[in-house]
């Protein structure tokens, strides 16, 4: 491929960020028979939160858990086409919950019928009497939604600790109404869970996943960004959009200009956004993020599980990772922490760790209507934003490249 000189020309697209969304779009792009564009990312290397390294002689994922949904076959198929189907390992998820000493199988809902009989108890009654089950109107606030759909023990044992880890100390700043991404259990799905001793209701996200059979997850994404070649450009920093002249500047120095803009970075990472109202800009300013740190350790884990939700208000982290069993050949584990919780109790630390400081889109009560309004008045200008950060969802890897298709082929269509 012949590498054009991009400063001073105008593309057709452009592509800031080469996470999996950026690179997701831009082959997209590619495979629509669209060459005219290329992809700025501000690091080193591809992949963005899926990036890999590799510590301890195996592949570590810096940005936490990220796993390949099976359910998706349009995105699956696309994804083979840079790593074959044959180097995937395919998995029934095991998850479980460290749940006051006691480990069961998330979700919780449907396998309350591991715990100690008497505790099931305590359980049951606490779901039965939840406001859901009761006819007691839906309440707005995130913390009283939790007690009104799954009742005062499962809130205070898992639910609350769990997500003040997770998310922050103020869950009040969160709305409702991305709850339908945990699982949907039924009071009766609980209870017949109990008395058959198998769990029932819907399966939680994952409950299949693909894992590389010799590699992290990252190096799907470094062979996405391969089949891109010189059409990514590495330590390209966004500093600024000019939105009237549809242009963008880095902190280089270097100014791009393109018809059609896809931004998949954080908007709160660019420092001008030139020609957009104030009253837009302003509310950019409101959306929120959380940072985690990721931490190695060799250790092996007496576990067959692949990760373990910690809601114990002790431990600083909230969740483990256990490498040796979604890795073959590898040792150890990592964990996951909010940053904010980082030197809290129980915080070992670990021989290698990771600062992701743009780690999960807060779905605060605010968001949907801030979001609505950025979106459509960048898309009228051109402007496109995709992905986790550039629609600031949460979304997972699956989502994103689905997201991306769809808007390539949008374009692409005129």
């Amino acid at each position: 491929m012949e590498k054009k000189e991009r400063q001073g020309d105008s593309l057709k697209y452009l592509i800031l960020g080469a996470g999996p969304a950026g690179l997701s779009m831009g082959n997209s792009l590619l495979n629509l028979g669209k060459d005219d564009f290329i992809v700025l990312e501000k690091e080193a290397s591809a992949g963005g939160l899926c990036r890999s390294v590799e510590v301890d002689g195996a592949a570590f994922d810096i940005g936490g858990g990220h796993f390949l949904d099976v359910r998706d076959r349009k995105v699956n198929e696309f994804l083979f086409r840079y790593m074959p189907e044959s180097e995937w390992n395919r998995y029934h998820r095991d998850s479980r919950i460290d749940l006051c000493g006691t480990m069961i199988q998330h979700s919780i809902e449907s396998n309350i019928w591991q715990m100690d009989v008497n505790e099931q108890v305590q359980y049951l009654k606490s779901i039965a009497t939840a406001g859901c089950n009761t006819g007691t109107a839906k309440p707005e606030g995130f913390v009283d939604w939790i007690y009104w759909k799954l009742g005062t023990r499962i809130a205070a044992d898992y639910m609350l600790p769990y997500n003040r880890k997770m998310f922050g100390e103020d869950l009040d700043l969160l709305g409702t109404y991305w709850m339908e991404k945990l699982p949907s259990v039924s009071f009766e799905e609980t209870l017949l869970s109990c008395l058959t001793g198998k769990a029932y209701g819907n399966q939680p996200g994952h409950a299949r996943f693909y894992y590389p059979k010799r590699f992290g997850y990252g190096e799907l994404w470094n062979r996405m960004a391969d089949a891109l070649g010189e059409r990514i450009e590495y330590g390209k920093q966004i500093r600024k959009i000019d939105f009237n002249n549809k242009k963008v500047t880095t902190r280089d120095g270097s100014i791009y200009q393109a018809d059609i803009i896809v931004t998949t970075i954080p908007w709160r990472e660019l420092e001008i956004m030139e020609g957009m109202p104030e009253k837009i800009r302003e509310s950019v300013r409101e959306l929120r993020h959380t940072s985690v740190r990721t931490a190695y350790f060799a250790e092996k884990l007496d576990t067959e599980a692949h990760w373990i939700y910690e809601p114990d208000p002790v431990l600083a982290y909230h969740r483990i990772l256990v490498r040796h069993n979604f890795l073959p050949g590898s040792r150890g584990y990592w964990t996951e922490t909010n940053t904010e919780r980082v030197g809290m109790a129980g915080d070992a630390g670990g021989s290698f760790q990771y600062v992701n400081t743009y780690a999960y889109p807060l779905n605060t009560i605010g968001k949907p209507d801030v979001m609505k309004r950025l979106l459509v008045w960048c898309s009228e200008r051109g402007v496109y934003g995709l992905g986790r950060w550039g629609e600031h969802q949460h979304y997972n890897s699956d989502t994103a490249v689905r997201r991306a298709m769809e808007l390539a082929e949008k374009i692409a269509a005129g």
